[in-house]
């Protein structure tokens, strides 16, 4: 029986001779990524603007996790308002008026499927859930923005440190919809669609964003909030008891919707020149697009009225067409012309 080595069974040369200093190729290439990312993590705790953004966000992240040391039990509010409703709608009651020491639901009635799967956990689990994953969430978007504009990220926590704390002690939905815009600028149109038309159909202000969604992503979302408002009106008494809650029932300053600017981040820090919007030439540019448009639209209605409402018509279709993406029609003049 022929015996079998185990270099022979490893498939190693027995007779190779091992690299100098006994380190083999693959551990000296990792070796070097390391101390090439130690070195690159040295040379920016030496730029002052770095320094100064992780001391800013140093202090705004110790003002907010005392606060809610401090509140204790305290906390989550809003999300156990969220839990309570499902748990009562499941149960045949109102989740409009759950009584106890709840708060009401206050979102439309087509949404409480969306928290099915979390209510059903017992609350203490669904609040460790709820709380982690929004932290979790919002620490990855952080992380994004810091690496690319360290001093600037900083200072929009700063600001934003107070409607942070706020909604991380109630637990309420805002930030987990300004990071559903987050995201919704880096998928594809119809899930970008459907995080904004989501996001709008519970609160108001995300509406405002549309903007700043890719053009097809756009059009999606026209179609889902269209969609939510068809379920909203199949359910209008359920629909007219939300609208009465969010109406009337008492509130204090809602400073959690300041969390808007942060879905603003990935548009604005994308650009090369974060603030090209504020830039004098780019104002300049501006005033002048608007100034000679507003003096060629004047010239076009002094000389045939009814031909500059047909030239309005057909910008404000073309632009349309261009803002959600949706392909230009062709020139109806070209199009007799070439059917003759």
């Amino acid at each position: 029986m022929a015996v079998v080595h185990s270099a022979d069974r490893l498939n190693v040369n027995p007779t190779a001779v091992p690299p100098a200093g006994g380190v083999v190729p693959g551990a000296r290439r990792a070796r070097e990524v390391w101390a090439r990312a130690i070195r690159r993590d040295l040379v920016g705790l030496r730029d002052r603007r770095r320094l100064a953004a992780i001391a800013i966000v140093g202090i705004a992240g110790g003002l907010i996790v005392a606060w809610l040391y401090a509140r204790g039990d305290l906390v989550g509010a809003d999300a156990r308002a969220y839990w309570a409703a499902v748990r009562v709608w499941l149960g045949g009651g109102d989740p409009y008026n759950p009584g106890g020491t709840f708060l009401p639901y206050a979102y439309a009635p087509w949404l409480l499927p969306l928290f099915l799967p979390w209510a059903l956990l017992p609350w203490d689990v669904a609040w460790t859930v709820w709380e982690g994953s929004m932290v979790i969430l919002f620490a990855w978007s952080f992380t994004w923005a810091f690496r690319r504009h360290a001093l600037a990220t900083a200072l929009l926590i700063a600001v934003l440190a107070l409607p942070l704390a706020a909604t991380l002690d109630t637990g309420n939905v805002t930030l987990y919809l300004a990071l559903a815009i987050w995201a919704a600028q880096f998928t594809g149109p119809v899930v970008g669609g459907a995080l904004w038309a989501l996001a709008t159909g519970m609160k108001w202000f995300p509406a405002l964003l549309l903007v700043m969604l890719q053009p097809r992503a756009r059009l999606w979302g026209v179609v889902f909030l269209a969609i939510a408002g068809v379920l909203s009106l199949v359910m209008w008494r359920q629909t007219l008891v939300q609208l009465d809650i969010v109406l009337n029932f008492p509130r204090p300053l809602r400073i959690d919707y300041l969390l808007i600017l942060w879905a603003f981040v990935p548009w604005v820090w994308r650009h090369p020149r974060p603030l090209w919007w504020l830039e004098r030439a780019y104002l300049a540019s501006l005033a002048q697009r608007a100034r000679s448009g507003t003096a060629a639209w004047s010239h076009e209605i002094r000389r045939s009225p009814a031909a500059a409402a047909r030239h309005a018509t057909r910008r404000l279709d073309a632009a349309l067409r261009t803002f959600f993406g949706i392909e230009p029609r062709g020139d109806p003049a070209q199009d007799g012309q070439s059917g003759r």
